[in-house]
């Protein structure tokens, strides 16, 4: 993983942390995703079940989450 995607993890983290009590709180509190695929699965929820606030938030990290990078194609 690209360190601007596990910066982007962060980002999520943060984002369910502010939501969990509101539309993530069937997760466990402990909850978060390792994974792009995991992170993405938790944005859907989050735009499918918080406000509108939360629903932008959530848009802009898979944004950022769904750009591939250059930098493994670099290595080629």
């Amino acid at each position: 993983m690209t360190p601007e995607a596990n910066h982007v993890l962060e980002k999520v983290r943060d984002l369910i942390d502010e939501v969990r009590p509101t539309c993530l709180w069937y997760l466990r509190e402990d909850y978060y995703p390792e994974t792009v695929a995991q992170a993405l699965r938790v944005l859907d929820a989050v735009e499918r079940h918080g406000d509108l606030s939360a629903f932008r938030r959530a848009a802009e990290l898979r944004i950022w989450l769904s750009h591939p990078s250059s930098a493994q194609s670099a290595d080629s």
